[in-house]
Parts: C-alpha cells; sequence; structure tokens
C-alpha cells in the first residue's frame, strides 16, 4: 500500500522521528540507573551468630513536666547525663572497637507531656554524642 504525499507522488519512506525518541529517552534511563547498581551501599546490617542478646537492664530516664530528671528512679542533672551515656555506651565497644548494640542497655525515655522539647532534645543530642544506640520512648499510658 502506497501512501500519497501532498505533491501527488508516493511517500516510501517511514518516519523514525518518534523512535529516535523514545530510543534516547530509554538511554538516557539506563545511563542514570546503572552507575547507582553496580555501586555498593554501605549498610550497618545485623550480624548472625549469636543470637542471645544480654540481658542488661534497661535505663529508664524520666523528664518530668518540671524539668526534673531522674535515671532510675534517682535524680540526675543534666550536665551529669553525658558521662553517664558514655559508661553505658562503652558496655557496648568490642575488642576491635566497633559498637554491639546487643551489649548496651536499652535506654527508655519517659517524659511527661508538659515537659520542654528542649530539654529532650538535650537528652537525646548527649546520648548520641555519647554512641548509645538503643534508644526508645515509653509511651504514656491513657486514663480510663
Amino acid at each position: 500500500m502506497a501512501f500519497l504525499s501532498s505533491s501527488g507522488s508516493s511517500m516510501r519512506d517511514m518516519n523514525i522521528t518518534p523512535l529516535v525518541d523514545v530510543m534516547l529517552v530509554l538511554l538516557v534511563i539506563f545511563m542514570v540507573t546503572v552507575p547507582a547498581i553496580s555501586h555498593p551501599i554501605p549498610m550497618n546490617l545485623p550480624q548472625g551468630g549469636d543470637s542471645k542478646a544480654l540481658a542488661l537492664e534497661p535505663i529508664r530516664l524520666h523528664i518530668d513536666a518540671s524539668g526534673a530528671l531522674s535515671w532510675n528512679g534517682t535524680p540526675v542533672t543534666v550536665e551529669e547525663l553525658e558521662s553517664r551515656f558514655r559508661i553505658e555506651a562503652a558496655r557496648g565497644l568490642t575488642a576491635n572497637g566497633v559498637i554491639d548494640p546487643n551489649r548496651q542497655p536499652l535506654l527508655k525515655i519517659d517524659a511527661d507531656r508538659g515537659s520542654e522539647y528542649q530539654l529532650l532534645a538535650q537528652v537525646l543530642a548527649r546520648a548520641n554524642n555519647a554512641k548509645l544506640t538503643r534508644i526508645g520512648f515509653v509511651e504514656p499510658v491513657a486514663s480510663r
């Protein structure tokens, strides 16, 4: 079947411009995605082996609405926290200098609803600076 052009002669060539456009878009997509696939992404994954985690007592840090802190029921100041955090974080240090989270106690932060966010942020920053890796928050119990 021959197509007629506007001049009346038959058109023998097919328009391949859309095909070339699609191929160039696919080429760009592959050029962008292939380098990301071929380079390894560093991740800290849990190591297999000893499935028994050390049974450590969790640390319960309570932040009162008035700004008072208590470490397992004992009052502490914000300045004392970093030294205590460093001591607890050192428990997780292995012989090759890597931190094993299973050897660190869980830090459970219990903040009252009326407590200042800035104080909570200071506590979290000090725990992070001390390299504590197991930090959790205690959900307040809803009254019925």
